[in-house]
């Protein structure tokens, strides 16, 4: 029993920031993949800016390095290039078009699933990049693609 609250919960780990590349290299081909702590992530370099998320879609394992970046209501999102779905590379939020079926003039409106996509932490240092891995207690459904079977970087040994 621990009464003064400094055993740390076993799912909460404190990750290192991992050296993944060099800031040039990634402005060029606007995004990199990369194994950080065994967690493959892939790092997008969009409008000025750097972002980092698990590999593999949340929805169906989908490789989301392989898709397209597109604003949709205003915010920069992947499109997995499998079944089509739109995340966020901000937030991590699943996008979706919704209607109201009962109102026949009724425009469609973008709408959030919540945060479906685990977002990592990226920081640059003197043309260094380093991701830091998300230590957010919440479970993510993109957890589920991040580990086991479903790796997309082979090593080479």
């Amino acid at each position: 029993m621990d009464l003064d609250g400094s055993e740390q919960d076993p799912e909460m780990k404190e990750y290192s920031s991992v050296y993944v590349g060099r800031e040039e290299d990634i402005k060029k081909s606007e995004r990199m993949t990369a194994v950080v702590h065994d967690r493959e992530v892939v790092i997008f370099y969009h409008k000025g800016e750097y972002h980092a998320m698990d590999i593999r879609c949340y929805h169906s394992g989908g490789p989301l390095h392989l898709g397209d970046i597109e604003d949709f209501d205003g915010r920069p999102c992947i499109v997995c290039p499998w079944h089509k779905y739109k995340i966020t590379l901000a937030t991590g939020e699943g996008l979706y078009q919704s209607i109201n079926p009962r109102d026949p003039s009724a425009k469609p409106e973008w709408c959030s699933k919540g945060v479906k996509q685990r977002i990592h932490t990226v920081t640059v240092d003197n043309g260094n990049i380093y991701v830091t891995l998300s230590n957010e207690p919440f479970k993510c459904d993109s957890d589920f693609y991040a580990t086991g079977d479903f790796k997309v970087i082979r090593s080479s040994f």
